[in-house]
């Protein structure tokens, strides 16, 4: 369902503005409107890009682009990741275009990932349009619940080791998902020495927002750490992760389990060991924000 005008495209440029990162906007070019609808739960656009590739936004805001978006699927998911020493019950919520599910099952510990996504508007469009994302829906080892993530983790106490939550922004929908009644949900649904990590914001935009979520997810969690990478095509080119573990004195910052240099080599373009630990290196005016 290809359209030919969409509010936020203007002249040939899609313009990305909202009032989390108020005073700013991201634009780029446009080649061609590839999908447009209105689904249940939110205005879903794909375009294809003049050098980012196919561009899927959600409400108005990036999700991510054919260019960068390694960068985010491959942070949120071998951070927690690779922070456990044997994950083998893998959750991701939301995620709806496959991209987390393409990295998580690059582990062999793995024995089951579960995606739960509110929207099947989100997957179906991807599999159309993001093939080299949607790629995750293809394995064996994935199971796919259309559903809403707070029933289904109240449905599943105790599950899994590891819950990544890979949500669009803190309106609409995904509001709910940066409160403490869903922190605590993720908690109960861990196994003992579990890793919840969730998208993260930005730390030039949205400190207080951040401060908040980590303050509540201490009050949850014995171990919560705050980490960050690049991706360019998100508000201020960063995005952080929080990560968080229900065992007392678990070091998250470090690998307990590494790639081989092969491996990061040929199968990774930007997560390695070494981005593993820098990424919880904070600058000064973050960790005096966040009373780091």
């Amino acid at each position: 369902m290809a359209a030919t005008n969409h509010p936020n495209i203007k002249d040939g440029w899609f313009k990305e503005s909202q009032t989390l990162w108020p005073g700013q906007a991201m634009t780029l070019q446009v080649k061609e409107i590839l999908h447009h609808e209105k689904s249940k739960y939110q205005d879903v656009l794909v375009f294809q890009s003049a050098n980012h590739g196919n561009v899927l936004v959600l409400d108005g805001v990036i999700q991510c682009t054919e260019r960068d978006e390694f960068a985010y699927q491959e942070m949120i998911a071998h951070l927690p990741l690779n922070a456990h020493p044997k994950p083998k019950k893998v959750l991701v919520i939301g995620g709806g275009d496959g991209g987390v599910l393409r990295e998580v099952v690059k582990h062999e510990t793995v024995e089951e990932v579960t995606l739960v996504e509110i929207d099947e508007a989100v997957p179906r469009v991807s599999k159309k349009f993001l093939p080299a994302m949607a790629v995750g829906f293809q394995h064996p080892k994935v199971k796919v619940h259309i559903g809403d993530g707070f029933a289904y983790l109240k449905e599943n106490e105790g599950a899994y080791d590891v819950i990544i939550t890979d949500s669009s922004d803190p309106v609409g929908p995904a509001e709910s998902l940066f409160g403490e009644t869903f922190y605590d949900l993720m908690r109960k649904a861990l196994l003992p020495g579990g890793i919840i990590c969730t998208q993260g914001e930005c730390q030039w935009l949205h400190l207080p927002l951040i401060k908040t979520v980590l303050d509540n997810s201490k009050k949850i969690y014995p171990v919560v750490e705050y980490a960050w990478g690049a991706v360019p095509t998100y508000p201020c080119g960063q995005i952080g992760y929080i990560l968080c573990c229900n065992e007392a004195g678990r070091d998250l910052r470090t690998p307990a389990r590494s790639f081989t240099k092969e491996f990061e080599a040929s199968k990774l373009k930007y997560y390695n060991a070494e981005v593993h630990k820098a990424a919880f290196v904070l600058p000064q005016f973050t960790k005096s924000a966040l009373g780091l």
